[in-house]
């Protein structure tokens, strides 16, 4: 994130003001100290005017087809080459992740997303999400709201999702979709964690 941040200009103190934080939960984050809640990292996107997919890049030039997660950095991978997925002529057109190789991004609360797969397409997040007990998507009440449309299908768990002023409890098998303009929360309510796929379309940050 550091490299994203001086890629603006702005300094640390003046991203953490606007953000709301403080400076030092901005070092930390940038040190991998410390991990965001979704709701702070759609925030900290939409100031540094990037894409979520931003936060999933690569490091020291490995590209994502070639590394392996590392909390949120990448590294050579060491899979035997006859297991590995091997990019092809379309590189930049097709993507295939293997569970081993997925870009991950660990936040707040034991929540982690997985993505699933990537293209040139900006405004799209495609990811296996994972709630431990407890997690939620915000800190302190506050609430996400970003560009985009939502779509969520569970795999197992349950999770509780606060749209606008309505709450919705989905199970195993249960899916939905929803105008992410409008002010949004997800907690896991159960004593198990939840798992879920999904895809945000269409976002600008």
């Amino acid at each position: 994130m550091r490299d994203l941040r001086l890629s603006t200009g702005m300094s640390l103190r003046e991203l953490a003001r606007q953000a709301n934080v403080s400076a030092s939960f901005i070092s930390q984050i940038e040190n991998d100290k410390s991990q965001p809640s979704v709701a702070t990292l759609y925030v900290l996107a939409q100031l540094l005017n990037v894409s979520v997919d931003e936060f999933f890049g690569t490091e020291n030039g490995v590209s994502i087809s070639e590394a392996q997660p590392v909390g949120t950095s990448f590294v050579a991978s060491g899979a035997d080459p006859t297991t590995a997925w091997r990019p092809s002529e379309y590189a930049n057109r097709i993507s295939v992740e293997h569970p081993s190789h997925r870009p991950h991004l660990d936040m707040a609360a034991g929540v982690v997303w997985e993505r699933l797969a990537a293209t040139p397409e900006k405004a799209v997040n495609f990811m296996k999400v994972t709630y431990a007990p407890g997690a939620s998507s915000s800190d302190g009440g506050s609430v996400q709201q970003h560009e985009g449309y939502e779509y969520g299908y569970v795999l197992a768990g349950e999770v509780e999702i606060t749209i606008g002023g309505e709450i919705f409890v989905l199970r195993e098998g249960e899916s939905l979709g929803f105008d992410s303009r409008i002010a949004h929360t997800l907690r896991n309510v159960g004593t198990e964690y939840f798992e879920g796929i999904w895809f945000v379309h269409g976002h600008s940050h």
